[in-house]
């Protein structure tokens, strides 16, 4: 009995009809009959039982007329042949190849001008260099009109309170860093990683509380793991791609952050920061993915980004310097 017409999926073909195992008595096992779901060659038959099993569908394997066929309870005939059909339109599907990835080059220059500048920057709020106390001039502050000081969401990030913090940001977000230019080019991906860091900065000043406090790169480097983590998501999002590879991207930045950006209960970490450069991050990256953001290849825009990036430092701390 056809329950509908069945359709031809490459020489195989999916039937919803009764049938009975080899050597039973059709006239007396007509109760125990299975419903026809499925007939084609062994190894078809073995990678469509796999669709069966995953949805917890018991079937049977029988061999009719030298042909393997698949058959089903009645009861979950309509649900069994509608996950074989399923999956028998998605393997037609054509599916468009990822673009071939040619990773940019200087990623080392990037990573070398941010080291110089957290160094640089150590180097002179240690001297106290122009008398002036770089770290109170430069820390990230939540008080009333804080937050009117947008410069300090800039110079936080270059700020250290002890060796020790200032080498793990160094480390950590060289290698991070790194990775990001090779996607993006040295000047955009270090731009939008200062650019992430700081947004995450500001709004940490507007929502912390008055007493709060914090200095480091901390908040850029984990902006930066946003970044990939969002531009990863941003290209595997599509409604035909697995829900676990879609969401993997995204599943593994938020575990990094979760074992790095905690401080495993260490006070003195400011894990809001590092919440908010990764949220920041992730958006960015995930509208570079949807963009096709940086088009092009040339040069001239990483030198103009990265530049600006400098810039954009520089200017903060002159701000920071004269304020009084």
């Amino acid at each position: 009995m056809v329950v509908s017409p069945p359709p031809q999926i490459n020489g195989r073909e999916l039937i919803c009809r009764r049938s009975v195992p080899i050597g039973r008595n059709v006239a007396t096992d007509m109760s125990s009959a299975g419903v026809e779901v499925f007939r084609g060659s062994s190894v078809a038959c073995f990678e469509y039982g796999l669709v069966l099993d995953a949805k917890g569908l018991g079937y049977e394997r029988l061999e009719i007329d030298g042909v393997c066929v698949l058959t089903v309870a009645p009861a979950v005939a309509g649900v069994a042949l509608d996950e074989l059909q399923r999956y028998a339109a998605e393997r037609l599907e054509r599916r468009t190849p990822p673009p071939r990835f040619v990773p940019f080059t200087g990623s080392g220059i990037g990573a070398g001008v941010y080291a110089l500048i957290l160094i640089l920057v150590a180097y002179c709020a240690g001297i106290d260099l122009f008398g002036i106390d770089w770290l109170a001039r430069g820390a990230l502050v939540s008080r009333i009109g804080g937050a009117g000081e947008w410069w300090r969401a800039v110079t936080a990030l270059t700020l250290h309170l002890d060796q020790e913090h200032l080498l793990g940001n160094l480390m950590f977000g060289c290698g991070v860093g790194m990775l990001a230019a090779r996607m993006f080019g040295p000047g955009v991906a270090w731009l939008a990683i200062l650019v992430s860091g700081a947004l995450g900065d500001y709004v940490d000043m507007l929502v912390s509380p008055p007493w709060h406090r914090a200095v480091g790169a901390s908040t850029a480097v984990f902006a930066a793991l946003g970044l990939l983590a969002g531009f990863g998501w941003g290209q595997t999002l599509s409604p035909r791609a697995r829900r676990l590879y879609r969401w993997a991207p995204l599943f593994a930045g938020v575990c990094l952050l979760a074992l790095l950006g905690a401080g495993a209960g260490d006070q003195h970490v400011d894990v809001l920061g590092h919440l908010l450069g990764f949220g920041v991050g992730v958006a960015l990256g995930w509208g570079f993915a949807r963009t096709g953001v940086p088009r092009n290849r040339g040069a001239r825009l990483q030198f103009m980004a990265g530049a600006a990036a400098v810039a954009i430092v520089c200017t903060a701390w002159i701000a920071a310097l004269q304020h009084a």
